[in-house]
Formats: structure tokens, C-alpha cells, sequence
């Protein structure tokens, strides 16, 4: 089988036949040995840490551009935590080029942040705060959790950079939208179904991080941590046939 991760981030798969894709900063520092020279000395905490978990087995690409494959010759296209940051102008492209590459019968596997079980815990929390005045002190987490990626100017990891450093990376880099951090449309269990069956996708389902038209999904381990648990929890996983 061939699988495509896209936008795979350091969630890779070193399984035979997947193939991981994306298009970070951190892969196009890595690629250059100058920029892997200077990452491993100037990056710190966190980002440090992403950086040096990268493996070989990534193919820096940018998906925006097209899949670099050839038609019909996929069997599964992956992934998590992507759609929902490509303008709403931008996804039906998207979603012909994951229809042009993929085999009939093979496997479109979508997994977003649900906007449904944020709505119900920010819901939820409203209740909350009716019965006990001190919860009101942590609300703004449950408005963030609906808004916060979707009106962010700045990126997150700039933002906690100290000057002057911040100040070059956002001339150099960008804000938070140039980027492509930022959520540019949200999905739940109605309209993604929806949207897919729009672009000629069939047999939609509603997935969890272990179900799959895929034998043995669960092995790859691209929806699980390392302890076997759900790896983004509050997420939607939908998948559906070319």
C-alpha cells in the first residue's frame, strides 16, 4: 500500500509505504545544511525539541502547489489537523487533488478539530459558572479554545520569543495567517461529510482514532501516542472512498 501523511508535522510513520509530507520551516532549515548549522544552535525549549525530533523520512513539499503524484496511484491520503487551516476558496482544489491521486476505491482519511465538542464544552462551562462564581476566572480558555487560532495576528511561537527576535522573525516570516497557523474554517460531523460528498467523495463515515477502512490502521500509529491513547484528543476523524 501506499499511504500519504500530509502535513505531517513530527507525527511521521517510518511504517513501509507511507509517505510523510510537509512543508515546515523547520524541514526547509533542516534540508540546508547552513540552516541545520544555525537551528541547532539558535533554536531553544520547545522548538529545539520539534526541530530534533524531525526524521529523514520526510518529503518537503508544499501541498498548496499540488500532490506529486501520479493519478490514481494512492491508496490512502492522510491527515490531521489540515484541512481547516486552507482558505474555504482554496479546499475544493485541495480535495480534487486528493481525489486526482488516490486509486479507485482508496481511502480519504480527514481528521479535524471538532466544533462541536468545543461548543459543548464552552456550553458547558457556561453552567458551570452559573453554580460556581469562581470558575468564571477560566472561561476565556473555552472562548480561546472556539477563536483564539481563527483571529491570532501573530504567531504563537514568535510570540514568546524575546526581542529583538520576535521583531525579525515576523518581518522575515510573516503573521500567523502568512504562515498557515491560523484556522480559516471550522467542521463538525454535518458539514464535513457534506463537503466531501460536494467533491465526489462516497461511503463517508464517522471514524474514531482507532476505526478504519484500513486493515491494521491502528499500527501505524498516526492517531495515537506512544502510550496507545487518542494523540489529539477533541479531534473528529472522518473517512471516505474515492
Amino acid at each position: 500500500m501506499k499511504i500519504l501523511n500530509l502535513g505531517c508535522g513530527t507525527k511521521t510513520s517510518s511504517r513501509d509505504g507511507v509517505v510523510n509530507i510537509d512543508w515546515s520551516p523547520y524541514l526547509r532549515l533542516r534540508r540546508n545544511p547552513v540552516g541545520r548549522f544555525v537551528a541547532a544552535r539558535a533554536l531553544r525549549g520547545v522548538r529545539r525539541e520539534r526541530f530534533l525530533q524531525l526524521g529523514d523520512n520526510v518529503l518537503v513539499h508544499d501541498v498548496s502547489k499540488g500532490i506529486p503524484f501520479d493519478d490514481g496511484t494512492v491508496d490512502v491520503v492522510y491527515h490531521s489537523h489540515f484541512i481547516e487551516h486552507i482558505d474555504r476558496t482554496r479546499v475544493g482544489g485541495f480535495l480534487a487533488e486528493v481525489r486526482r491521486v488516490l486509486r479507485p476505491g482508496g481511502v480519504h482519511r480527514v481528521v479535524v478539530p471538532d466544533l462541536e465538542q468545543t461548543c459543548r464544552a464552552y456550553l458547558a462551562h457556561l453552567e458551570t459558572c452559573r453554580s460556581e462564581p469562581s470558575a468564571r476566572a477560566d472561561h476565556d480558555c473555552y472562548v480561546g479554545a472556539l477563536i483564539e487560532q481563527s483571529v491570532r495576528r501573530e504567531s504563537y511561537g514568535t510570540s514568546t520569543q524575546p526581542q529583538p527576535l520576535r521583531f525579525v522573525e515576523n518581518v522575515v516570516l510573516g503573521d500567523a495567517r502568512r504562515r498557515g497557523e491560523t484556522h480559516q474554517w471550522m467542521y463538525d460531523r454535518i458539514n464535513l461529510p457534506v463537503l466531501l460528498e460536494e467533491h465526489g467523495f462516497r461511503d463517508v463515515q464517522i471514524r474514531d482514532h482507532r476505526s478504519s477502512y484500513v486493515a491494521h490502521w491502528d499500527e501505524l500509529g498516526l492517531d495515537r501516542n506512544e502510550t496507545g491513547d487518542e494523540y489529539k484528543p477533541g479531534s473528529l476523524y472522518v473517512e471516505c472512498l474515492r
